[in-house]
């Protein structure tokens, strides 16, 4: 840090996220980035001083006198634009990750973060600080320079620096320090490959990167240009839709809940997970308002890969994969790594993987049929085979306990959004075959189907609590009862939904944002208001007319994004921290649907 200053850790909400299809990095405010796992979301990581502010690599370019900060993202994109201004002078760094290109009909991901230095106004000195902690600040580096800049090894990976501003090496670090004037450009650009190619990794010029961000633009204008929305809150809605992208490796179609592993649920506390993985339930309901906002090849480019799974499967669809279609990893704790601002334990892989949730089917048909009514297209006789069998096994399995959407890691129970979910499933393929005269096992589900329905109704609901519960036989009030009115099960006027609406919003409600549950989950600790729930409850308020109300409390939540309309899996009530992995998918399709119920109660 410059001027011998310790390095504070910063708030979740101070960062910003650029990415490729591939993977993502996170920008804090300071020009620093802390968290980039390469080539892939789920690889390790090359820089972590997120979750470790001593330990943890970074590569920051940023002014060496205090500065006020004031970032944005270059419109339409996902390009990350951060001026600081001093009393010396103003510059702006411009960061982003090359998109994909087309080279001999196949799609090619260049490995690469790319940083443009413009000098504003007067002349401000920089510090570029390259230090690398490979694999999780487990491997040691091999660091060089030379005339153009610098590199550095560790194992079969390195990291290369084309850099105009002369580097020295540290023992653990390349630095430099230049003065940028009034009209100065120069281009920082790392690349991360096998270390057998890092001498290639050297011929990347000005003028090359001027044409990446030429191209990096119009792909994102591109992009955008084809999302369908009409409605209020279009800028909000807009980011969180470019962030969903930035969610999707490009590679295979899958979707990560998000980019980040162990960032806590609450500070100091142990409920920190790696959701650098593929969950069905995620990937559903993130394709689902994908897909009313208009973007279907991501819809199809999924269900290709869940052909793909299904195909090459023993026992059906899991509940999560790697982003490349393999089992998630196991859980590992990192011993060596003090967490974000102490929060322990730092977890890669996540445990459960192994559990049993029943809800996956149901959110995986949710999704493909949607996608098929709302762009008609014939149905592949290997679709139908999977989705058929995804309808056979919520057929079969509705009647068991499991770990439920929370993944409490306790003994299963009889949760009624698992219930809920194996009704989508039956629901959804009913409504298919029928619609386009596709055999199954109709007559199965039809009665499946409605047994669920009476099953949930007469189980579901505690009258002493006025309310759908979290399980059967309960009196724990759960906010995933909320989206009972969102899957079409019950209308949200009808009175059981009203009084769980206020069960909910009075048990769970703080500060106008909701808690998941309050009952003991058997890990340590409490955990912060769960974003995605909030957004659930504006939905219920728009469905049931309620729009006015609806508005204003989506208004209140999005109040809590940061500067860039960034939002994590949580927020702590009374603080407005951002709290949980970030940025969260969960999050942000909960955004864009309540956006779309709203819209949708307007027009009504």
């Amino acid at each position: 840090m410059a001027n011998g200053q310790k390095f504070v850790e910063r708030p979740i909400g101070d960062y910003g996220i650029i990415g490729n299809g591939q993977t993502a990095a996170l920008v804090a405010s300071d020009g620093s980035i802390d968290w980039c796992c390469w080539p892939r979301f789920d690889s390790a990581a090359v820089f972590c001083r997120l979750l470790d502010a001593s330990r943890g690599g970074y590569f920051r370019i940023g002014p060496t006198t205090p500065s006020e900060t004031r970032r944005n993202y270059v419109h339409g994109t996902n390009i990350l634009a951060t001026t600081f201004r001093s009393a010396d002078g103003e510059v702006r760094v411009s960061d982003f990750m090359p998109a994909p290109s087309e080279t001999n009909g196949e799609r090619v991901f260049p490995h690469r973060i790319l940083r443009k230095v413009e000098g504003v106004a007067g002349r401000v000195e920089l510090e570029v600080e390259l230090r690398p902690t490979f694999d999780y600040a487990r491997a040691n580096a091999e660091l060089e320079t030379d005339g153009s800049g610098g590199i550095a090894r560790s194992g079969d990976e390195s990291l290369n620096l084309r850099s105009p501003v002369p580097l020295r090496r540290s023992s653990d670090a390349l630095l430099g320090r230049q003065t940028v004037g009034q009209g100065d450009c120069m281009w920082l650009v790392l690349s991360h490959g096998p270390a057998r190619d890092s001498d290639d990794q050297m011929q990347f010029s000005a003028e090359d990167a001027e044409v990446e961000l030429k191209r990096t633009t119009s792909y994102w204008h591109h992009w955008l240009d084809a999302a369908r929305y009409e409605g209020p809150y279009q800028q909000l809605v807009h980011r969180s839709a470019l962030v969903l992208k930035l969610l999707i490796y490009e590679s295979t179609g899958a979707l990560v809940a998000a980019p980040t592993t162990s960032l806590p649920e609450t500070i100091g506390g142990a409920r920190n997970w790696d959701y650098r993985y593929t969950w069905l339930r995620d990937s559903g309901l993130m394709l689902d308002v994908l897909q009313q906002l208009g973007y279907h090849d991501e819809s199809m480019q999924f269900i290709s890969w869940l052909e793909r799974l299904w195909g090459a499967g023993e026992d059906g669809l899991q509940i999560m994969y790697s982003v490349d279609g393999g089992p998630a990893p196991d859980e590992v704790l990192l011993d060596h790594l003090e967490g974000y601002r102490s929060s322990r334990p730092v977890r890669i892989g996540n445990a459960a993987a192994v559990q049993t949730q029943r809800d996956a089917e149901g959110h995986a048909l949710d999704a493909v049929v949607l996608c098929l009514e709302r762009l008609p297209r014939p149905v592949r006789p290997q679709l139908w085979n999977l989705l058929r069998e995804l309808a056979d096994c919520a057929a079969r399995g509705w009647r068991e306990p499991d770990h439920g959407p929370w993944e409490l890691r306790g003994e299963p129970r009889h949760f009624l959004y698992s219930k809920l979910y194996c009704w989508v499933a039956l629901d959804r393929a009913l409504r298919l075959a029928e619609d386009v005269g596709l055999e199954g096992n109709l007559e199965l589900w039809r009665r499946e189907r409605q047994q669920i329905r009476e099953a949930i109704v007469a189980e579901g609901y505690c009258e002493s609590v006025g309310a759908y519960t979290q399980s059967f036989g309960s009196t724990t009030v759960d906010a995933s009862a909320l989206t009972m009115s969102l899957v079409g099960f019950l209308p949200a006027t009808d009175p059981r939904s009203l009084s769980t609406v206020e069960q909910v919003r009075g048990q769970l409600g703080h500060h106008g944002l909701l808690y998941r549950y309050l009952n003991d989950d058997g890990l340590p600790g409490r955990e912060g208001c769960f974003t995605l729930c909030s957004f659930w409850l504006v939905s219920n308020l728009a469905q049931a007319g309620r729009v006015e109300e609806a508005k204003d409390l989506f208004e209140h939540i999005c109040g809590y994004a940061n500067d860039l309309g960034l939002l994590a899996e949580e927020i702590d009530p009374d603080s407005g921290e951002l709290l949980g992995n970030f940025p969260q998918g969960f999050t942000h399709l909960g955004l864009i649907r309540a956006a779309l119920h709203i819209a949708e109660a307007e027009r009504a």
